[in-house]
């Protein structure tokens, strides 16, 4: 009977100290299943795999309507493509020859490409001896002038910021656009950076005189406030697509009065891949050059009057006749082109605007007036030289 009772003693203990590794074991096994997995990022920080994977867009406070939700998520998707350009001067000392670097201004302008190219306006770094852009993260890149384009106020720079910095713009179109419909602005007005204001397209088809005098048509026009700082960044749509660059404002005051101009998506998409190859736009051309509008005016003229023509230039092939002066001293009249392909040529601004929708290779029925009657003849456009 004794025996019996003690191991029954020992049988029990046993069966209480293996429940206990057991459960030990279980628990420890069931603890690891469930602890965050972690690795390491590209700096060697830890982080958090689980976290990224079910990672959420942050909560919107309580009370907002679809359509301010709708505008901070596209200002959330789009602020990081903005970028802020400040410009200086080099300036050397009268009395120390040390040369000082001496601010200029500031403008703002957006990522075009995982490349580095920056657009902005051709005056927000007009006359600058250098440039540099701060991204959405904060760091700032000594920038490279890539390519220049006045006549459309466009202008491409170049940074060295790793890829993954880098926020390329979606690209939407501009040739379907309507008075009405809503548009955003992200920019960096007085040096504010990353400002949104909202509006509508108010007017389509505006024309404003670029730096170099030509015009530049199909400008949108918005009642989105855009300050000075402003110029160079994106106009966007309400899907968050580029549809125009911002580039001035209308006000006797210099501060946005409602009246804001931005140069279409469709002109930038095709000037900004020129500038990143050539430097400049490659516009074909018939080389030629043209009579001033003032001379055009005091001779009662339409058109563009040709004042002279490059030898070996498509113009000359063609037989086009420059302005000249004969042996007694006269001047005699060259061609006057008044028409490219069926479209009226007023001036020479017109022939130009005309001009750039062809390429170097393409053939123009060019329509000239020579000596009062009219006449019509085939050139084969060159390339810029």
């Amino acid at each position: 009977m004794k025996g019996s009772s003690i191991f029954r003693f020992i049988l029990w203990a046993g069966l209480l100290i293996g429940g206990f590794f057991i459960g030990s074991a279980w628990n420890t096994k069931h603890n690891l299943n469930i602890a965050p997995q972690t690795s390491a990022d590209e700096t060697g920080t830890p982080r958090n795999v689980n976290d990224e994977e079910n990672s959420t867009p942050a909560a919107m406070p309580p009370g907002l309507n679809e359509g301010e939700k709708a505008t901070i998520r596209l200002f959330e998707a789009s602020a990081p493509s903005v970028a802020f350009i400040t410009t200086s001067k080099l300036r050397q000392d009268y009395w120390t020859s040390n040369v000082m670097e001496i601010p200029q201004g500031s403008g703002s302008g957006f990522v075009w490409d995982r490349e580095g190219h920056v657009i902005t306006n051709y005056h927000v770094i007009q006359d600058a001896d250098k440039a540099q852009v701060t991204l959405a993260d904060r760091t700032t890149w000594d920038a490279e002038l890539v390519g220049a384009a006045p006549e459309k106020d466009l202008a491409v720079l170049k940074i060295t910021a790793p890829k993954s910095a880098l926020k390329p713009i979606p690209v939407g179109s501009s040739d379907n656009l309507l008075v009405g419909q809503s548009v955003l602005a992200i920019g960096n007005p007085f040096g504010l950076d990353q400002t949104l204001t909202t509006g509508i397209i108010s007017a389509l088809g505006r024309e404003i005189k670029s730096v170099s005098g030509i015009p530049i048509r199909d400008v949108i026009q918005s009642d989105a406030a855009i300050n000075p700082g402003n110029s160079g960044g994106p106009l966007l749509n309400s899907s968050g697509e580029l549809i125009g660059v911002n580039t001035a404002i209308y006000s006797p005051s210099g501060a946005s009065a409602g009246i804001g101009f931005s140069i279409p998506v469709d002109v930038v998409k095709w000037v900004v891949p020129d500038l990143i190859q050539y430097g400049k736009v490659n516009r074909p051309t018939l080389g030629i050059e043209l009579a001033n509008a003032q001379t055009t005016q005091r001779l009662g003229m339409k058109g563009a009057l040709i004042t002279h023509v490059a030898e070996g230039s498509a113009a000359e092939r063609a037989g086009l006749q420059p302005t000249y002066r004969d042996r007694t001293g006269r001047i005699r009249l060259g061609d006057a082109i008044i028409g490219i392909n069926g479209e009226k040529v007023e001036s020479s601004n017109d022939l130009i605007l005309i001009l750039e929708k062809f390429k170097a290779g393409d053939n123009v029925k060019v329509k000239v007036l020579r000596e009062d009657k009219e006449q019509e003849v085939t050139v084969r456009l060159d390339g810029s030289r």
